[in-house]
């Protein structure tokens, strides 16, 4: 099993940026897959970002592609979700979440879930 916590969210101008980071708890932390979703008010959640046990490789989604960058550092057991040219778009709770099957962007398919931060971006 694996702890999950979120940190790093704020307020932020369009234009700016953010570093997410998703601390984790356990040992077996690089058997992981994980991801970072968000949700926005009224919205479903929705995939954001993902990246292999080994962490070299990722996906991501469209809105995000070229201003959202993954990654994680197994030996301090923490994933990171570096942000830029932030958009209003962008506001949302974002959750990192960790998968013990195989790389997907299917949100029901992560087995732990952190409590999530929330980003905003003004205009």
């Amino acid at each position: 099993q694996v702890q999950l916590v979120e940190s790093g969210g704020g307020l932020v101008q369009a234009g700016g940026s953010l570093r997410l980071s998703c601390a984790a708890s356990g040992r077996t932390f690089s058997s992981y897959v994980v991801g970072w979703f968000r949700q926005a008010p009224g919205k479903e959640r929705e995939f954001v970002a993902a990246i292999n046990k080994g962490g070299d490789y990722t996906a991501y989604a469209e809105s995000v592609q070229g201003r959202l960058t993954i990654s994680r550092d197994n030996a301090k057991t923490t994933v990171y979700l570096q942000m830029n040219s932030l958009k209003p778009e962008d506001t949302a709770v974002y959750y990192c979440a960790a998968d013990t099957g195989g790389f997907t962007r299917i949100s029901r398919a992560y087995d732990y879930w952190g409590q999530g931060t929330q980003v905003t971006v003004s205009s």
